[in-house]
């Protein structure tokens, strides 16, 4: 593609170029030339679960691997000790390089569901820092003033709310600019929060005689309550590594507000189409449709995403149990008389943590039992238990009881 229709790709979702001159400029060399950009995206591999928020980042990674530039991924085996303060109104708690380890092989498995891994490099930035001395280190921690790091608003707000900055928090900013240093960044991908951190990269490459990288920032992906940054820890992700059911189930859910910046930053729909699915006169559930089938596509195949809306219209519109549910064995032994306290049976299923949250269910309405979907209304109730009895919460979760 020409320089023009290469910016059309990189801008879509984009939150900031930094400065867009200089992309420009390098576009229109590598086009000259023939010479590919060398893309960064660094992953602190804190955790193994790969969400939908995730893949912002990445997809835009993979959409300049299909523009002709390099990927390269940096595993961040040792910014992962320190921990990213970005956005962050506490310090992180620190993890083990075992447990760094063992997160960043799940975390390039499921990676290659986004990046093309045969066209990526891959370099974990403790090949660089486990051979730095202490005098380095000094030398590193000299290219930075503490007024410069207090622009930050994490590090100000902290500092405001009497809330402590540890000393080893400062460095990240450093070492995730010197791994641009190292393989020589042309451009650098991110979260709109860690802007601080990509241009320390372009100040470090600067200092070090290289071409500053160009700094790319992406919103951040709101979870399916529509309100709060995607998590795992809020119970509002979409992992991609989830079922093409259970995706498309999720997707479904979410408010019709954020259906467009799902559309622009998680589907390669073009936005012409986008503005007419969301457009005056559109119904919002054939979007919402169109969106499911777009991403369920993407990690399991369009004849996957096809076979999640039968099932889900199944399940949904017509009020049938799943094609196939978990099955639970529970003792018989638990029972008296062929019958079991209903709050206790969600616990033994695994519809329930705990039987106070099983009473909470059951209040709310939203047990039902047997073919018929009888609802349990009474929390202390003593449900009478067949092999094979189908129990359900809400819409989504259900099981098959087998007694043993």
């Amino acid at each position: 593609m020409n320089v023009a229709e290469q910016l059309a790709v990189i801008r879509r979702g984009v939150e900031q170029i930094v400065p867009e001159p200089e992309l420009v400029q390098k576009l229109e060399r590598s086009v000259r030339t023939g010479s590919p950009l060398r893309v960064k995206y660094g992953i602190d591999p804190t955790g193994i679960d790969v969400h939908l928020g995730h893949t912002v980042p990445l997809r835009k990674l993979r959409q300049f691997q299909e523009l002709g530039h390099t990927a390269v991924i940096i595993i961040g085996n040792y910014t992962a000790l320190v921990g990213d303060p970005s956005g962050r109104d506490q310090t992180r708690a620190r993890l083990t390089q075992e447990a760094v380890e063992v997160n960043a092989r799940d975390y390039l498995v499921q990676i290659a569901k986004i990046v093309d891994m045969s066209r990526a490099e891959v370099h974990r930035n403790g090949d660089w820092f486990g051979r730095m001395s202490f005098l380095d280190v000094l030398e590193l921690c000299s290219k930075m003033t503490i007024s410069r790091l207090l622009e930050r608003d994490d590090f100000t707000n902290r500092l405001k709310a009497a809330s402590p900055i540890y000393l080893h928090e400062c460095l990240y900013p450093l070492m995730q600019g010197w791994d641009s240093v190292e393989i020589r960044a042309d451009v650098e991908l991110g979260g709109s929060e860690q802007l601080f951190s990509l241009m320390a990269g372009r100040e470090l490459q600067r200092d070090r005689g290289q071409e500053p990288q160009i700094a790319v920032t992406l919103p951040i992906l709101v979870g399916t309550d529509g309100v709060r940054r995607m998590g795992k820890s809020l119970g509002n992700y979409v992992g991609v590594g989830e079922s093409a059911d259970q995706m498309f189930g999720k997707l479904m859910s979410i408010p019709d507000a954020v259906m467009r910046p799902y559309f622009e930053l998680l589907t390669d729909r073009p936005l012409d189409e986008v503005d007419r699915l969301l457009g005056p006169g559109a119904h919002p559930r054939e979007a919402k449709v169109a969106l499911a089938k777009d991403i369920v596509g993407q990690y399991h195949g369009a004849a996957a995403a096809d076979a999640a809306l039968a099932e889900f219209e199944r399940r949904f519109r017509e009020h049938q149990d799943p094609t196939e549910m978990p099955e639970v064995a529970i003792a018989a032994s638990e029972l008296k008389d062929g019958r079991i306290w209903i709050a206790r049976l969600l616990v033994l299923t695994g519809l329930a943590p705990s039987t106070s949250e099983g009473r909470r269910l059951v209040a709310q309405g939203g047990v039902t039992i047997g073919p018929d979907r009888e609802k349990v209304v009474d929390p202390k109730a003593e449900i009478a238990v067949s092999d094979g009895l189908v129990i359900r919460v809400g819409s989504r979760r259900v099981a098959r009881l087998r007694l043993r």
